[in-house]
């Protein structure tokens, strides 16, 4: 499986680093400025790569409300967060412009990203409108900037947002992996540090064939083991932070403790 060659791990842990909010962003630090963005994310870096996590993605969680066409001054200023952190990673990485599958490309062929998560199939109904994707046209953009090993993981149960048709999970994760190819599927819950069904992951599990499913969102220190028996490996993130809230600063105590757990649960592959 192409996620052991890439983490060496089996069933990695991708820990989230959130970039606060950008230039553009509602929510971004004026008197902060950059400067405030580049210092929380590389504090947040260092506890999870202390910590013990197999991989890292970066996103920018807090450029709430999301844009489904990410405006190219986020791109930029993520590329250059990256920029000032890159010596200092020593995981493998990727990145998510959320929810923006071209800007996630863009933005990894342009910092040696090796992986992206985003909406990439697919038509939802979602908090932040109508949610269209064409994934014919991401898929080939991908191959003209040369970028045919960068891994795709598609998010088929977005966060806020409903797949729009009456399909089950399972035609939809099959007609996803017959069609597309992913690299990966992400299933999630409602919202960041929702806990994913893991009824859910199992039956998507069961419908696939070849391609690695993993556990995007809720996963925790006392679920983690079972989330893992039913996926391929989680990506993780609040979790990770000071008292278990979205907004707080990563937690190296939490991320230590959350990673023992993964490390006694693969004890036992």
């Amino acid at each position: 499986m192409w996620t052991k060659d890439l983490f060496g791990v089996d069933k990695p842990i991708i820990a989230m680093c959130h970039m606060q909010a950008m230039p553009g962003d509602p929510g971004y630090d004026f008197d902060g400025g950059m400067e405030k963005v580049y210092d929380l994310a590389r504090a947040d870096l260092k506890a999870l790569q202390e910590g013990g996590v197999d991989g890292v993605m970066f996103s920018n969680e807090f450029s709430l409300p999301y844009l489904t066409k990410v405006k190219p001054e986020t791109v930029a200023a993520m590329a250059s967060v990256i920029g000032q952190l890159k010596s200092e990673i020593t995981i493998p990485y990727g990145v998510n412009c959320l929810w923006d599958p071209v800007a996630s490309i863009d933005l990894a062929v342009a910092v040696g990203g090796k992986f992206i998560r985003e909406i990439i199939t697919g038509v939802y109904a979602s908090d932040f409108g109508l949610w269209n994707t064409n994934v014919g046209e991401t898929v080939r953009h991908k191959m003209a900037l040369g970028a045919k090993d960068l891994k795709m993981l598609y998010n088929i149960v977005p966060e806020a947002a409903s797949y729009l048709g009456s399909r089950s999970i399972e035609d939809i994760a099959r007609s996803t992996e017959f069609n597309n190819h992913p690299d990966a599927l992400c299933v999630s819950g409602l919202t960041a540090g929702s806990e994913t069904d893991t009824q859910i992951l199992t039956r998507v599990k069961s419908a696939v064939k070849h391609t690695p499913i993993f556990c995007n969102t809720g996963c925790n220190v006392n679920n983690i083991k079972r989330q893992l028996a039913a996926s391929d490996g989680a990506v993780c993130a609040t979790t990770f932070k000071v008292d278990g809230i979205f907004e707080n600063a990563v937690d190296v105590k939490r991320v230590k403790a959350f990673m023992n757990e993964v490390k006694d649960f693969r004890k036992g592959l």
